[in-house]
């Protein structure tokens, strides 16, 4: 299959890869691998050690051995650029190349690890369906990962066509505004399809992860953005809005309007995962508001002088996004402890692995000495 035939190719472009986000960027990063013979490719899918990869020479299917250490945050993952064998049966991904930005969230295991579930993302679209009632807490969580990442997050609100009245439609923007500061919020109907071209122009360009619950209506989102079924469509339970997963692997696909999409499967679990950064900036009008506190740091609980309680108690700031922010903080340090004593506890596993090593070395050696 050439490259021509590949979804998103044209002859007008200078360089095969740039409907998949190639730059000069990537290319100045790639430079070192050219000598080596290495081909350059983006990973459009990863499943069982394995990844397809899309080059400058067409498709191809990649083993993923030579990148699988023992970290999760380092695997390799859909979105990454990669530095390919040019033959070999099977090929392997020698290398990727340092990431821009990387959505990354707690995994359920007990050992506190990191899981990391697309790379190089320009825009986070959190889908949120409107078939039920708003879990702004949950929409906040999200939005902490995406700003972690590096990613400019969008707030997409599905289903639409459910809400027909514009009154409703706009108090329901409002209220997740109120939770999204400095974040787009897009009410969009993939039925009729209403705010699909106002979602085409901010991912147009460059790289959008598609994020959400089961049944937010993410795939039929994604076939709308693409202007065709590609990706299967299940229908969700009436009672809570919640379906099956009909994305089952991480897809990079390239977008008739420019840009690529990343369509995931629906998250159950959105742990945080050291998302300081991100909480902070979900809740950025804390923040502001703790610069007038009489303590610097005044823990916003009943210190006296505290201007975030004085908002709170003014109306200024609802007391439901001061208890979200209280329980985001307090998740994301559990998280951050644990992570910390694991951390410690795998070095000095690793010490006394290598103490063990060198009193064998020794003992061979003394051995050796006086049998000689």
């Amino acid at each position: 299959m050439s490259f021509s035939s590949l979804p998103g190719s044209s002859s007008s472009t200078s360089h095969p890869l740039e409907p998949y986000g190639w730059d000069a960027g990537w290319e100045a990063e790639f430079a070192p691998y050219v000598a080596e013979g290495l081909l350059a490719g983006r990973v459009v899918r990863v499943d069982r050690g394995q990844c397809d990869v899309v080059t400058a020479d067409g498709p191809l299917r990649a083993d993923t051995a030579f990148v699988t250490p023992h970290d999760p945050l380092r695997v390799v993952c859909t979105g990454d650029w990669v530095a390919v064998e040019p033959g070999g049966n099977p090929r392997y991904v020698r290398t990727y190349l340092p990431r821009r930005t990387a959505f990354v969230r707690s995994t359920s295991s007990q050992r506190s690890e990191g899981q990391i579930l697309a790379a190089n993302v320009d825009h986070a679209v959190i889908a949120v369906s409107l078939a039920v009632e708003l879990d702004l807490g949950r929409i906040e969580r999200f939005l902490a990962l995406a700003w972690e990442s590096g990613a400019q997050p969008v707030v997409v609100l599905t289903k639409a066509d459910l809400v027909p009245d514009p009154v409703t439609l706009s108090y329901l923007v409002q209220d997740v505004e109120t939770s999204a500061p400095g974040v787009a919020v897009v009410p969009v109907s993939s039925v009729g399809g209403g705010g699909l071209e106002t979602l085409a122009a901010i991912v147009g360009g460059g790289t959008s992860v598609l994020l959400g619950q089961s049944g937010a209506g993410k795939s039929t989102l994604a076939n709308a953005l693409l202007g065709e079924d590609v990706m299967d469509v299940q229908a969700t339970r009436d009672v809570d809005g919640k379906g099956r997963h009909t994305t089952t692997t991480r897809n990079l696909l390239v977008l008739p309007g420019g840009g690529v999409l990343i369509d995931t499967p629906g998250l159950r679990g959105v742990g945080l995962w050291d998302a300081e950064t991100g909480v902070g900036q979900v809740f950025s009008e804390i923040a502001e508001l703790a610069e007038r506190c009489r303590f610097h740091d005044c823990a916003h609980e009943a210190e006296p002088g505290c201007a975030v309680l004085a908002a709170v108690d003014t109306g200024e700031l609802p007391e439901r996004r001061l208890q979200s922010y209280r329980k985001l903080q307090r998740e994301n340090q559990r998280i951050v402890a644990k992570t910390d004593a694991r951390l410690r506890a795998e070095i000095r596993k690793d010490w006394k692995r290598k103490g063990a090593m060198g009193k064998a070395a020794m003992e061979a050696k003394r051995g050796a000495h006086w049998r000689s």
